[in-house]
């Protein structure tokens, strides 16, 4: 394990000297010799640094010359537009083409670029097994019922973890549910009445604005920024129009954003200060790409005002169903609800990611999920960069599972949808994300998986097939 983290920190240090430049396009690297007697490694682990710098299309190898930074290093397409929603509520719902995308959900056949969780493949799915066995035997069988709250365990390694992004919780502060999406759910039902506004991001996870008008709610979507989230001086203005905010600050799906930490200070007094609750969707808030996760917005939440909702559903075991809200003031609301809806959680699951939490598993497994994501990021930016026509713009995102293209103005994404199966390829149209007339020339496609010489020729299928659009 010591030869992989040695690489990896290696190649880290080597691409972030490319990125910024100092490294420039055509200069030469160290030579395999000179790495090892530089950094005092092998020469396994030397060659595995220029290996994954390969992969990440940052140098390109020469023979009988060395490795030499690529010029595909600084290829770069636009970021998308800003979004600009209607600043009014919409009500038309992709229902149909929702239910198209995801009826090839399960469909080994297909090349799936549009299911938004890991593949079973980047999962520790043999280890997880192990631990439901010893999980088996200390629960009796798991037949109880679980407190209320939830599982102890997993409640008490959760609230250790918060410390890592300066949520500073205990074991108190939390109610365990159904994965993400029920902590969503628990959430807004207990926030909301029929009638009420709801902001959101715009683009959009798709399940958020659908819970949204299964609620009764009008829905508000906030212009959002492809790197840093809504913008701040749009909800100043929509403020007394709200009721409840609903965001994803760290690596929303589809564009990979990631609010900076004083808009997300901000964001907390603006709605504190018109007493608007705000639910913190952070599925993917461990899946960043850099060396720090980043805060939430719950860390600088003083009054109990954010709901922060997380779940294991985006990096460890999409159907265990384990998530959990630290609902602040609203815990009692909460309560009461899950006591309605739920009595409580299974507890097998949950006293499995509690353990795999506490034995430290949970950090090896999510360590190299992220090398893997990064890694997916460069390789697919490289693969869009080269395949897809002229104009595209794509995202830059920061951690998560997504990527979001941007293609010119009177492209159908659905039309490229249905061309695209014919291929067995899935992809999710932008329409999908909004419930307005916008994001028709956009997609999100998603990275969850090993990269294969067979993803990449997909992705040229798919380009080809943009180009004929």
């Amino acid at each position: 394990m010591k030869k992989i983290f040695r690489y990896h920190e290696i190649a880290d240090g080597i691409a972030a000297q490319i990125r910024n430049g100092i490294l420039k396009v055509g200069d030469k690297l160290p030579s395999v010799r000179m790495l090892c007697k530089e950094h005092a490694i092998g020469m396994n682990t030397a060659k595995r640094v220029f290996l994954e710098l390969e992969a990440q299309s940052l140098i390109d190898p020469k023979p009988q010359s060395g490795f030499f930074v690529s010029n595909r290093s600084m290829q770069r397409l636009p970021l998308p537009a800003v979004s600009k929603p209607a600043l009014m509520p919409g009500y038309a719902e992709p229902e149909e083409l929702i239910t198209k995308v995801y009826s090839s959900l399960g469909n080994h056949d297909i090349t799936n670029f549009s299911i938004g969780i890991p593949s079973g493949n980047l999962l520790p799915l043999a280890k997880l097994q192990k631990e439901i066995l010893q999980a088996s035997r200390s629960l009796q069988g798991g037949t109880a019922y679980e407190p209320l709250q939830g599982n102890v365990q997993l409640r008490r390694m959760v609230a250790v973890r918060s410390l890592g992004w300066g949520g500073n919780l205990n074991e108190d502060d939390l109610v365990t549910t159904s994965g993400g999406m029920g902590a969503l759910s628990f959430c807004m039902m207990a926030l909301a009445k029929p009638g009420d506004t709801v902001a959101i991001e715009s683009p959009c996870y798709p399940g958020i604005f659908q819970l949204a008008i299964s609620l009764g709610l009008k829905v508000l979507e906030l212009p959002t920024h492809p790197v840093t989230g809504i913008e701040i001086e749009a909800l100043k203005k929509l403020v007394s129009k709200i009721n409840i905010c609903v965001l994803i600050p760290n690596f929303n799906t589809p564009l990979g954003s990631c609010m900076p930490d004083e808009h997300k200070k901000e964001v907390v007094k603006i709605l504190a200060d018109h007493d608007i609750p705000l639910i913190e969707d952070d599925v993917y808030g461990d899946l960043y790409f850099g060396t720090q996760r980043p805060k939430c917005c719950k860390a600088f939440d003083t009054e109990g005002n954010v709901l922060w909702c997380s779940a294991i559903s985006k990096t460890l075991a999409p159907g265990f169903r384990v998530g959990w809200v630290a609902p602040g003031k609203y815990k009692d609301k909460i309560l009461k609800l899950k006591l309605v809806h739920a009595i409580a959680t299974p507890s097998l699951v949950h006293q499995v990611v509690g353990n795999f939490f506490k034995s430290g598993r949970y950090d090896v497994h999510i360590h190299q999920m992220r090398r893997t994501l990064k890694g997916n990021y460069q390789r697919f930016n490289h693969a869009i960069t080269t395949y897809f026509p002229e104009g595209t713009k794509i995202s830059r995102p920061q951690g998560g599972l997504a990527i979001w293209v941007e293609l010119e103005k009177g492209t159908d994404t659905v039309k490229l949808y249905d061309l695209a199966m014919k291929q067995k390829i899935s992809i999710s149209p932008g329409r999908m994300f909004t419930l307005q007339d916008q994001f028709e020339n956009c997609l999100r496609i998603c990275m969850g998986m090993p990269w294969t010489d067979e993803i990449d020729f997909k992705l040229k299928q798919l380009g080809n097939l943009a180009k004929m659009l």
